[in-house]
């Protein structure tokens, strides 16, 4: 069974981590190939307007798989050359492809996240956490390291003195700390969390398609890019979208006093 399974709903891709008998545990060979094929299928479909990631069962994901660990199989099997490339070929390819995703992606945290869990869910733009949901990045207490990127994003999303505490600890917290954190940016109760999921993918959805995915992209070089670098990126991009049919809409709908309907044109 693929770890990953589709769902289209309108504009709208639902992405779920389906393997609930191990709450979702990654690092199974295939694992990085199947997620990769999901966000380039979506990439390819200019009517996908937004992403849902979540996951089956009670948990978003509880990371990398232990079992598999202990028994030295799937990307966690071999010679120390042979895990780093389990790792470069695999695990990378599942939160590189996650990251990269050109369409703006929600991860609706359904339950625990923890250690390559709570990184994947940080590869989302925007993370809602049912009141149900666990957070932490507990690697050290398996006597590892963040070995999918998470030393480099997670100071970024809440702060190096946070992502600090969370990683050196190997706290776990819950969803309420989580938000007063910034690790996400809102609590639900866990039987509406898709429903809040749906209606905010919904809004974004309602914005033009190809202005969306630039946005997006700029925002994911900002992180690096220096300022005049954004800059230069943002008049070449903002030229582009001013000869497009859905900006003539825009400003259409603004004089004429009505909601606008963006084509992807």
């Amino acid at each position: 069974m693929s770890i990953v399974t589709t769902e289209k709903r309108g504009s709208i891709m639902i992405l779920t981590l389906n393997r609930p008998d191990s709450l979702n545990a990654l690092g199974a060979e295939g694992d990085g190939t199947a997620i990769a094929a999901a966000c380039n299928d979506i990439v390819a479909d200019p009517s996908i307007r937004c992403v849902i990631l979540t996951g089956a069962g009670r948990a978003f994901s509880a990371g990398g798989d232990v079992k598999a660990m202990k028994e030295g199989t799937g990307a966690f099997g071999g010679a120390p050359h042979d895990i780093r490339e389990g790792y470069r070929r695999n695990i990378h390819l599942i939160v590189k492809s996650l990251y990269n995703l050109e369409v703006p992606m929600i991860a609706a945290v359904n339950g625990p996240a923890i250690g390559l869990g709570c990184d994947v869910a940080c590869m989302a733009d925007i993370r809602i956490a049912s009141d149900r949901a666990k957070m932490g990045v507990t690697f050290l207490k398996l006597g590892l390291i963040p070995g999918d990127g998470g030393a480099w994003l997670l100071p970024r999303l809440i702060g190096s003195s946070r992502a600090a505490e969370l990683l050196f600890t190997g706290k776990v917290i819950d969803a309420a700390t989580a938000e007063e954190w910034g690790l996400v940016s809102k609590v639900v109760p866990g039987d509406s969390l898709m429903d809040e999921a749906i209606a905010l993918a919904e809004q974004i959805a309602a914005q033009p398609p190809q202005a969306l995915r630039l946005a997006k992209t700029l925002m994911r070089h900002g992180t690096n890019s220096s300022y005049e670098t954004i800059m230069e990126m943002s008049a070449a991009s903002q030229a582009l979208m001013h000869k497009t049919e859905d900006h003539m809409e825009g400003v259409d709908a603004i004089l004429e006093k009505r909601s606008p309907e963006f084509k992807g044109r």
